[in-house]
């Protein structure tokens, strides 16, 4: 992701239901991207009963609970929070790929956007600057739903 994220615009969200699957592996900093969403999603007006939440064990699974969530309740919008740290071999390579395929092709599936908040670093540092650092992905990504939940509200009219 570039440090370069577009300025967001206010969006009403109060009559949007959000689902958000999010993975407990690398859990500190998934429960630091998932603090940053909600708080932004308030900020719009989203209540907390408009919030679904879900846990899955790591990332490889989201793809699976955003489809449960799609077809259990009626969401304007879907997120996908984990955080992929590179190790010793290419295995975190093939689940940041096989997740960001897998929650691709349920949003189409679903017609439900997913915003894939798969955070995929090559090492701590990394990790620890997009989750508590000064670039605010969580932010972005409940900006990014919040844009997509509307434009899909404009256009399903």
């Amino acid at each position: 992701m570039s440090r370069l994220a577009p300025t967001s615009s206010a969006i009403d969200g109060s009559a949007l239901t959000v689902g958000i699957a999010a993975a407990r592996f690398n859990e500190r900093f998934v429960e630091a991207l998932l603090d940053q969403v909600q708080a932004q999603l308030r900020a719009a007006g989203v209540g907390e009963r408009r919030i679904v939440l879900v846990r899955v064990p790591g990332s490889n699974e989201l793809p699976v609970a955003v489809q449960l969530l799609c077809r259990r309740h009626s969401l304007d919008v879907c997120i996908a929070l984990g955080v992929i740290i590179r190790g010793e071999t290419l295995h975190y390579g093939l689940v940041a790929e096989a997740a960001s395929q897998g929650l691709l092709r349920v949003a189409l599936e679903a017609r439900v956007p997913v915003i894939n908040g798969v955070i995929v670093a090559e090492n701590v540092r990394q990790a620890q600057e997009r989750c508590f650092g000064r670039i605010d992905r969580g932010a972005e990504f409940a900006q990014a739903a919040l844009a997509m939940a509307a434009l899909r509200r404009k256009l399903s009219r």
